[in-house]
């Protein structure tokens, strides 16, 4: 069994919580995952811009962060957790790439959660060029799963 916890920096934690974890956990069942322990951190450009710059020598705000662990823990069953790192995701450049993509806010935000756990599952690409291999999984997936919802209902204009 999968678990997920979401948390918030510098925003107040979203009312749709929880349907980010059923999200999470269907993508997870999807790349047959068993045993992991998620962590999401959501939060705003400032925020993800000083990880972005601390870890990655990048001055600016992303939309995505993913900082893999990869250690195996015993649990309280006896049994053993996976605890693959967290994802970091920045509300703002979130609600910016869907106005530039012209793009619903909900699709951008299930697509930046399967690119964090596919990071976090030791996938990696050279450049944003569609043709990249975790790029093609990550967006059959996205289309495996389009009909599940994080944000609902959807805003009027579509975003």
């Amino acid at each position: 069994m999968n678990r997920v916890e979401v948390n918030a920096e510098e925003v107040p934690l979203p009312e749709w919580e929880g349907a980010l974890k059923k999200f999470i956990l269907k993508v997870l069942d999807r790349i047959v995952r068993d045993g992991w322990d998620v962590s999401v951190l959501l939060c705003n450009d400032p925020y993800i811009k000083s990880l972005n710059e601390r870890f990655r020598q990048k001055d600016e705000a992303t939309d995505v962060l993913s900082f893999p662990l990869g250690e195996t823990l015993a649990d309280e069953e006896g049994g053993n957790r996976y605890l693959p790192g967290d994802i970091v995701i920045s509300l703002d450049t979130l609600a910016e790439n869907s106005r530039y993509f012209n793009i619903p806010r909900d699709e951008e935000l299930r697509r930046l959660l399967i690119h964090g756990i596919l990071h976090l599952d030791g996938m990696d690409h050279e450049t944003n060029n569609q043709t990249e291999p975790m790029l093609c999984l990550q967006e059959k997936i996205l289309a495996d799963l389009a009909g599940e919802r994080i944000l609902s209902p959807p805003r009027e204009d579509g975003l």
